[in-house]
């Protein structure tokens, strides 16, 4: 998934002041979100939990009563990450403890999953540890630890249905929101340690998903992206008792009267079903914009990887896609200098960049991830030939970028706009391609579908006029 550790810290509780008749303070709560967009999609569910305790959103953790640290384990380094942000918050806890503030800090996520008890042993300012599947019970794990028990750390996989444990979703703060509809994965990539920390394939029932996005809308959300870590092996309760497909749910979700768009990630290509692709074809509001990891170029590396899929497989896929809905864009994961991959491999890599033309790629150097098949593998590649791939392919990547958005220019495309630009009188909204559009208009646009005409197009953004509203 895409790599959010640059955005801003979320903003995952609501602004919920303190009840009438009281005096006394709201609580704070700062929750820095690492990683991909489930976890965007936790952070905030985490905040409505908290906010029916009492708790508002802080931007400074200074300022914090509860500190949450949402992790996230796929990217290089990510533990260390978590341990530096954790001396920061041990610093602020002290000083706060000085002036008779309390501070609670929870780590909750996937390091929480994968690390558990090692995090209170290497940082005990942490109050409380909570895996993915638990987060639903913090409020009440919260309260265990004002009452004195100390080390609380809860990892296990529980039997209920955390979701169904949950508050109704707040007022959106923007008119794009995730909804979470499948977790965790049953492949066992090889690199990969997704099934160790969000555990077996689980997929929600579209009743109630239904009614999650009905409550989303009615707070003016009108791009929805479903997720899960393998979101095209969903499999949940269907209308009918029976099992329904993503495709199902995608169809049941676009007669929502309100909600404009619809899209999903990420997907595996062993699970890209024909009635799938079909929904590409037929469904309006599915969004012309399929993330599809391919991670590498080499039938030999994709077979050590598990991927269960060969390079001709995959290309085969794209072309039916494409037979589907022309107009599509592609973005996929690329994984270089995986154990075992020679220069030939690589250049296998970036032969298949080239031919797909993607409109969006992530690319990651391969680091071992502990308790994984791969990383005893041998023939583990040296840090500088990763490096130098990396670079390779970034380039090309870019350049393919760039092409895509290059294309768009001259095109007249259906822009949501979401928030204030950087200029005064300018908006900021996305297409149907997930494009960055900047347009000049005033605030009234916010939440609206207007025609914006493309007239320049920049490394990471399209410029243009408006046009007619739809």
């Amino acid at each position: 998934m895409e790599d959010l550790d640059s955005s801003p810290y979320a903003e995952t509780a609501p602004q919920a002041g303190v009840a009438e008749g009281e005096s006394a303070p709201a609580k704070r709560v700062f929750i820095k979100t690492f990683g991909c967009q489930m976890n965007v999609y936790d952070s905030e569910r985490m905040g409505e939990a908290l906010a029916a305790e009492g708790y508002v959103a802080t931007e400074n953790p200074a300022d914090a009563d509860l500190a949450i640290l949402n992790t996230c384990h796929i990217r290089e380094k990510a533990a260390e990450k978590v341990y530096s942000d954790l001396g920061r918050l041990r610093d602020i806890k002290r000083a706060r403890a000085g002036e008779g503030k309390e501070t609670r800090i929870a780590v909750t996520g996937c390091v929480a999953q994968a690390e558990g008890a090692e995090i209170m042993s290497r940082q005990p300012a942490v109050d409380l540890v909570i895996g993915p599947q638990s987060y639903h019970r913090l409020p009440e794990l919260l309260a265990r630890v004002r009452g004195g028990e100390g080390g609380l750390v809860e990892t296990e996989f529980p039997d209920e249905d955390k979701f169904k444990a949950l508050p109704s979703r707040r007022p959106a703060a923007s008119v794009s929101a995730f909804l979470t509809v499948q977790e965790g994965c049953d492949k066992f990539c090889t690199f990969c340690v997704v099934p160790y920390t969000r555990g077996m394939e689980f997929s929600r029932p579209v009743a109630g998903l239904v009614d999650e996005a009905k409550r989303l809308v009615e707070r003016g959300v009108r791009d929805i992206t479903l997720l899960g870590q393998n979101v095209n092996g969903y499999h949940g309760e269907g209308v009918d008792g029976g099992s329904a497909t993503l495709a199902r749910l995608i169809h049941e979700l676009a007669e929502i009267e309100g909600l404009w768009r619809i899209r999903y990630t990420t997907s595996h290509p062993r699970d890209m079903s024909d009635d799938l692709i079909a929904a590409h074809r037929d469904v309006d509001k599915l969004m012309p914009y399929l993330h599809l990891p391919f991670q590498a170029g080499s039938d030999r590396i994709l077979a050590a990887m598990n991927r269960k899929h060969t390079v001709r497989e995959y290309l085969d896929l794209i072309q039916r896609i494409r037979d589907a809905r022309p107009d599509i864009a592609l973005s996929t994961d690329i994984i270089v200098g995986f154990p075992g991959e020679t220069d030939e491999e690589f250049e296998d890599t970036l032969a298949v960049v080239r031919d797909v033309k993607f409109a969006h790629a992530f690319s990651f150097k391969y680091s071992p991830r502990p308790g994984t098949p791969a990383s005893t593998m041998d023939g583990q590649v040296p840090e500088s030939a990763k490096r130098e791939r990396l670079e390779r392919l970034q380039d090309v990547i870019d350049q393919g970028h760039a092409a895509f958005n290059r294309a768009s220019v001259g095109r007249t495309l259906p822009v949501v706009f979401e928030k204030p630009g950087r200029r005064e009188g300018q908006l900021v909204g996305r297409s149907p391609y997930l494009q960055l559009v900047h347009a000049d208009a005033g605030p009234d646009l916010i939440g609206r579908m207007v025609n914006v005409e493309i007239r320049t197009a920049g490394a990471n953004s399209l410029s243009g006029v408006i046009g007619t509203s739809e």
